[in-house]
Formats: C-alpha cells, sequence, structure tokens
C-alpha cells in the first residue's frame, strides 16, 4: 500500500482514538504506514485536503455537511464515525445542585471561541427545549474563561477537557455533559470523493485500524490509556489526563465502532438550522460514505 497522509486539525484529548492507532501500531499492523501531520486548524485542514496536500483528514463531519448545503457540488464526504458524542461540558465555579439549561438564561455564561459546533449543537439543545438563545462567543479561549470562573467574573463556561480538570481543581465542577443529548456526529475521516476513490484499500486498512483502537478504548482501563497518550500530551499533566480518558469513557463518548450513525448526523444537523450555520440539512448519503466502511469491515 502507498503511504498515507493523515491530517491533525489540533491536538485535544477527545481525539484520542486516532493517537492510539498510530501509538498502538494498528495502522501498522493492517500493512498500511501513516504519516501524521499537525495541520494548524480545522480550516487549514480542509484547505490542504482539497488542495491535494494530504490524503485523509479528520474533523467534524459538520464540514462536508455545511460545505454541501452551499454547494451540492462538493466532494467531500464524511466516513469512519470516531466521536459520535459531543465532548464539550458546562462547568461552574461550584456545585449547582438541580441544574438545568434553563437556568442558562440568568447567567454568566463564556462560550467556547476556539471552534463553532459545540456552540451550534448547545444552541440546538436550548431550541429544542423551548429556550431563548445565548449571545455569541465574544472571543476569550477556554482558558481564559477557565480562569475567569476561578476569579468569579463567569459563572458558566464551556469547555473541553483538559480545562474541566483545572476547573475542578480549583474548587469548579461540571454543571452538565452535552454528551447526554445522546448521539452526535463529532468526529470523523474525511476525504474527497476522488480521494476516497484513487486511495480505497489504504482508507479500508485505516478504518480496520480505527476500528481495532476504538474497540481497545472502550475497554482499558483509563490509566492504561494515559500512558500510552502520554508522549502525546507532554504539557498536560498525568492526573489530568487519566481523568479526562475516564470521564469520556464514563460519557461513552466513542461509540460502537466506525459505522456512521444516521441519527447522529441529524441531530448535529438540526443544531446547525436551529444555530443559524446552514439554511438545511443536506441528504445523509451525500455527506457520509458507509459503504467504504461497510465493505472494509466484511474484508
Amino acid at each position: 500500500m502507498r503511504p498515507m497522509t493523515l491530517l491533525e486539525p489540533f491536538r485535544a484529548l477527545f481525539y484520542a482514538p486516532f493517537y492510539l492507532a498510530e501509538l498502538r501500531g494498528a495502522f501498522a499492523r493492517q500493512g498500511v504506514e501513516v504519516r501524521l501531520v499537525e495541520a494548524g486548524g480545522t480550516d487549514a485542514a480542509c484547505a490542504k485536503l482539497l488542495a491535494g496536500e494530504a490524503d485523509v483528514a479528520w474533523s467534524g463531519p459538520m464540514r462536508p455537511m455545511l460545505l454541501r448545503s452551499r454547494d451540492p457540488g462538493c466532494t467531500l464526504r464524511s466516513f469512519c464515525a470516531v466521536v459520535m458524542r459531543d465532548p464539550f461540558l458546562l462547568l461552574g465555579p461550584a456545585p449547582r445542585p438541580g441544574f438545568s439549561l434553563a437556568d442558562l438564561a440568568g447567567l454568566r455564561v463564556g462560550l467556547v471561541s476556539e471552534v463553532p459546533t459545540p456552540v451550534w449543537c448547545l444552541a440546538g439543545d436550548l431550541a429544542e427545549a423551548g429556550l431563548p438563545p445565548l449571545p455569541p462567543p465574544a472571543g476569550p479561549s477556554m482558558a481564559e474563561n477557565a480562569a475567569a470562573l476561578a476569579a468569579g467574573r463567569l459563572d458558566v463556561a464551556q469547555m473541553f477537557e483538559p480545562f474541566a480538570c483545572r476547573v475542578e481543581d480549583e474548587g469548579g465542577a461540571v454543571l452538565h455533559a452535552q454528551a447526554s443529548r445522546g448521539l452526535t456526529a463529532y468526529t470523523a475521516f474525511y476525504a474527497t470523493e476522488a480521494g476516497i476513490a484513487a486511495r480505497r484499500p489504504e482508507l479500508m486498512a485505516m478504518i480496520r485500524a480505527m476500528d481495532e483502537s476504538l474497540r481497545f478504548l472502550r475497554a482499558a482501563p483509563a490509566a492504561e490509556v494515559a500512558a500510552l497518550l502520554a508522549p502525546r500530551f507532554a504539557d498536560m499533566p498525568p492526573d489530568h489526563l487519566r481523568r479526562g480518558i475516564a470521564r469520556y469513557q464514563g460519557l461513552d463518548l466513542w461509540g460502537a465502532g466506525p459505522l456512521f450513525p444516521e441519527e447522529a448526523l441529524a441531530r448535529l444537523g438540526r443544531a446547525m438550522v436551529a444555530a443559524g450555520a446552514m439554511r438545511h440539512v443536506p441528504p445523509f448519503e451525500a455527506c457520509v460514505d458507509n459503504a467504504i466502511v461497510r465493505e472494509a469491515l466484511s474484508a
């Protein structure tokens, strides 16, 4: 098989299955050489993929769906479901027993500014519950919002791990896990249709490697997973790494396998429409290639 260039949009703990596939040798066991390259952001990853600078990337299925809603001729397609629940959490400076999303209307809330999907998904949750929308993110980062919580300048902040662990270390608490809404398409491979056709054997090998990685992650103790991931997260305290993995395992963040659940994309699409990110949800079959996954897993 030909070597494959795989784009990493940014480093994040909820992307653990991708790192584990490399670190545990799952790609190599499937006979495919994968070169992992940092893209420098989600937009940069998409641009490099479309420019032919890489074979495949991982990112939110929101991207092919959003682009296809604007241009039906867009050739990007998602495949190989990896993160099918929302990894973002709502944190407060102290526990708030009985907290519900309805409480947000009266609180100072810091939303994620680095990426749009968690904000869209929360907007979808509020819309489904008949609750008023929140103001758009004002710019501070998750790290800045974590500090604002500790300083008493915010009542609630939206973030992923390990920022949640940082807040807990300061006496804060998780008020709400966005994963609790159920299946939501969050992260998968994506490539152009031409790229999928041209590199089908290699991509099928990568899908089988991800299946192995997902099965391992669902069964392994968090401490074992954290020890494997430590080289990729050298700046993260080991306790935060372990606790973050354990939290995400408990939330069933990494689903039952790489076959893409239609329900997960539909929920994300509804949230994006509710948030005003797009006007309509393109057909599932236009956005997702499950055929390659079925072929890979049956091989």
